[in-house]
């Protein structure tokens, strides 16, 4: 299915599309099944959406109680440390709309890498009874070398094709990471990339026009089995599209 571009003017025009996205999204999934399963992205990019859905105007358009939150990646670190995508979440918005903590599945970077990866795995299947992971709604970001979630260039996580979370070990940051794989991720039902920024105009380019590679620009690999593909851009990260 071809990829939808909407083009915003700068970024808090592309978090208020993307907070609209995620009420419409919501909406829509509790009255076709009763709950909203969304998968969210880290990274400074939707933090402002994150925040603008903690604002009255929008969260009162939500029901929360049917909401069930997931995260594409987390860094391998406590959920409390300064660098944890939970935590990022958590401050910007789940303090303050009223989620069950039941319903807030997080990848829990505190355990050893691949006991991490399992972990999330097992609750995947368990919360999709073992069919596919099929999520109402999942946003992504893209980082300027091309990855989204923690699918890195040059890593062996951009070839798995069988298991739903994987661990990643990135050595430009000495760092471990869990993400959520290519499988699990083309199963959503609305996957909706936010880009925001003149320094990930190349990425989009590379990404959405330029040969494919997903071993340099794994998030090619992005393109759901039968959801809908949406790139949330504000001009700057559009820049570089068809030139």
């Amino acid at each position: 299915m071809p990829s939808e571009f909407r083009v915003l003017e700068d970024l808090k025009a592309l978090s208020g599309a993307a907070a609209e996205l995620f009420v419409a999204e919501s909406a829509r999934a509790i009255a076709a099944r009763g709950r909203f399963a969304v998968s969210l992205a880290g990274g400074n990019t939707p933090k402002p959406a994150y925040e603008l859905l903690a604002t009255p105007a929008f969260k009162t358009r939500v029901d929360w109680s049917r909401v069930h939150v997931f995260w594409g990646d987390e860094r391998c670190v406590p959920p409390d440390h300064a660098k944890s995508n939970f935590r990022m979440t958590r401050e910007a918005l789940l303090n303050h709309v009223s989620v069950p903590t039941a319903q807030i599945h997080r990848i829990r970077g505190e355990l050893a890498p691949p006991a991490a990866a399992a972990d999330c795995e097992a609750d995947l299947k368990h919360f999709f009874n073992n069919g596919p992971t099929a999520f109402d709604l999942i946003f992504l970001g893209l980082g300027d070398n091309a990855h989204t979630a923690s699918l890195w260039p040059g890593t062996s996580v951009v070839h798995e094709t069988r298991r739903l979370a994987a661990e990643v070990y990135v050595p430009e940051q000495d760092l471990w990471r869990v993400t959520l794989t290519a499988p699990a991720l083309n199963a959503g039902r609305v996957v909706a990339f936010l880009v925001s920024g003149a320094d990930k105009a190349d990425a989009v380019r590379e990404v959405t026009s330029g040969p494919r590679d997903p071993n340099r620009f794994p998030a090619q690999l992005i393109q759901p089995d039968d959801g809908n593909l949406i790139w949330l851009l504000d001009r700057p990260a559009h820049a570089a599209v068809n030139s």
